[in-house]
């Protein structure tokens, strides 16, 4: 069964990024680093971005970038179209996928598929990738014939997201709070799949308000945005430290002031930007 040939994602360099939607800036001089195989948690106060720059680094249309730069292993992703960039390898599975009426989740499937390869995949292949897939993420691939997420319920259109995921095999992948609306159960089939791609070396950003996905997935990396901006980063003990105290420490022990436009950091305080990080 042919593959597709683009070249696996080793580093993407986020640099003094900065974004605006209707006039408003939401991403404020964010840097960021990621590198093959990581898995990063991306926390932060509601309001604060972090949507805003998984929208931004897959390319939609809302957001204008106003500075900054990304690359992805030296190439300026932010000069390539949504589409070029899902081609490049990136996908993002969205807080609320939208219905898409009229278009039958198969033929999207399929299509998805065979816009990545060289030949277009064979009708017994799509079907052993789909009945596997469907198997995996725990739904009935009779939805298959279904109008893509029409009439899904909030769980079934997160699993139907990893699904997909599933079936295009990217190697960077931007997850929204892909826990929202699951069950216990589909949590642990969802948290499996995450953890076999990361053995495969897919790299991985994960906004989750819960700890119950982290706990799972075990991210080796932790990211705190503060209005718009990295305000501090660490690993795994960072996430589970915002989990037990919430934000509050980031003013006391950091001189992060969450109520301003832009986090400001204690002179005195020790380098932040890489609290924990070997």
């Amino acid at each position: 069964m042919p593959s597709d040939q683009r070249l696996k994602m080793e580093k993407l360099i986020v640099s003094n990024l900065s974004a605006e939607a209707g006039g408003k800036e939401i991403l404020n001089d964010l840097s960021l680093t990621l590198e093959k195989g990581d898995c990063l948690a991306l926390l932060g106060p509601n309001g604060h971005g972090k949507s805003t720059l998984l929208n931004v680094l897959m390319g939609s249309p809302e957001y204008r970038i106003t500075s900054g730069s990304a690359e992805l292993d030296g190439e300026d992703l932010l000069s390539l179209t949504a589409d070029q960039r899902s081609r490049k390898g990136i996908f993002m599975a969205f807080q609320n996928p939208p219905d898409i009426p009229g278009i039958v989740a198969s033929d999207f499937f399929r299509a998805s598929l065979n816009v990545r390869r060289e030949e277009p995949v064979s009708a017994y292949d799509f079907y052993r990738l789909t009945e596997d897939a469907y198997k995996k993420v725990g739904l009935n691939s009779d939805m298959a014939s279904r109008h893509l997420n029409e009439g899904f319920s909030g769980g079934e259109k997160k699993r139907d997201e990893i699904l997909q995921m599933l079936l295009l095999k990217p190697d960077l992948v931007f997850l929204d709070e892909i826990d929202s609306g699951l069950d216990v159960d589909a949590l642990a089939q969802i948290a499996a799949i995450i953890n076999d791609m990361r053995a495969q070396g897919t790299t991985f950003v994960i906004i989750s308000h819960y700890d119950r996905l982290y706990d799972i997935v075990s991210p080796n990396r932790t990211a705190i945005m503060v209005n718009g901006s990295v305000a501090l980063e660490g690993d795994s003990s960072l996430a589970k430290r915002v989990s037990k105290e919430g934000y509050s420490f980031l003013r006391s022990e950091y001189g992060i002031d969450l109520s301003k436009k832009k986090s400001v950091a204690d002179p005195k305080a020790p380098n932040i930007m890489s609290l924990g990080v070997d």
